[in-house]
């Protein structure tokens, strides 16, 4: 799917697609636990009928539990572990910029 508008500059084109099957399946693991509303979840954003991705839910909620990791602490007891970026910005006194 592909839309084209002309501009001053020319035409222009925007490509469209649509989610995989993995990728929609994905998006509702992410919204919710429950299966039956995964596979409807997906099966929506991808346009196909609920039986087909049914089993393919359930062949990803497998193989997702497989690969949880849990990081237990000193007692045992679980934690959370919380990585965040922070971007420096700094501003450089000698930036010289021509033609600015």
């Amino acid at each position: 799917m592909s839309e084209d508008w002309t501009t001053k500059y020319g035409t222009r084109r925007v490509r469209r697609d649509p989610p995989t099957l993995d990728e929609a399946i994905f998006a509702a693991m992410g919204i919710t636990e429950d299966l039956e509303q995964q596979a409807e979840i997906a099966a929506s954003l991808m346009g196909m009928p609920l039986d087909a991705v049914q089993s393919e839910v359930k062949k990803a909620s497998r193989s997702a539990v497989r690969t949880t990791r849990v990081i237990a602490g000193e007692q045992g007891a679980q934690r959370s572990i919380v990585v965040e970026r922070k971007v420096s910005r700094r501003i450089v006194g000698n930036d010289k910029r021509v033609g600015a």
